[in-house]
């Protein structure tokens, strides 16, 4: 296997894309929040003190993935054509789901923006819980599904 990101010195660097083709990529990404009921509660019913977290946590998770070749040094910075963020409660396991699904047309992958924003999110969602529930938990971050490029398509199985 060959490591691109290094140079003939062995010293970092970044990929050079210039001679890829610009193709529609998108990538979506998960992650958990595990939190007390109590805690849950607080933010179905918008009684947390600092606001409404899911939609704070909306802006933040969209805030992130356009900054995401700015926080990951080999990341490109990339023209992000859409950004969306959805979170599903599981009132029986006591967590907020995040989903976010980053699209770009372009020569490199979105992967890191959709895991990025997603990592956000539930940041977000710990910061505004915190003064409540400092056992918060986040957890099971990862890619989804990826199409578009070289690399083609990738979609996770998961088990239940």
């Amino acid at each position: 296997m060959e490591f691109t990101h290094f140079n003939e010195n062995g010293r970092a660097k970044m990929v050079d894309v210039s001679e890829k083709p610009d193709t529609l990529r998108e990538a979506a990404a998960a992650g958990r929040v595990f939190m007390k009921a109590e805690t849950l509660k607080l933010i179905e019913q918008g009684a947390v003190k600092k606001g409404d977290v899911l939609a704070v946590a909306q802006v933040a998770g969209v805030m992130a993935a356009k900054k995401t070749g700015h926080l990951i040094p080999m990341c490109h910075p990339l023209f992000l054509t859409g950004i969306d963020l959805n979170f599903n409660i599981d009132r029986e396991r006591f967590c907020i789901e995040v989903e976010a699904v980053v699209r770009t047309l372009g020569k490199t992958g979105v992967e890191m923006e959709a895991l990025t924003a997603v990592s956000a999110a539930c940041l977000t969602i710990y910061d505004m819980c915190k003064s409540v529930d400092r056992e918060m938990v986040i957890s099971d971050i990862r890619l989804m599904k990826k199409s578009g490029g070289k690399s083609g398509e990738f979609v996770r199985v998961e088990s239940k």
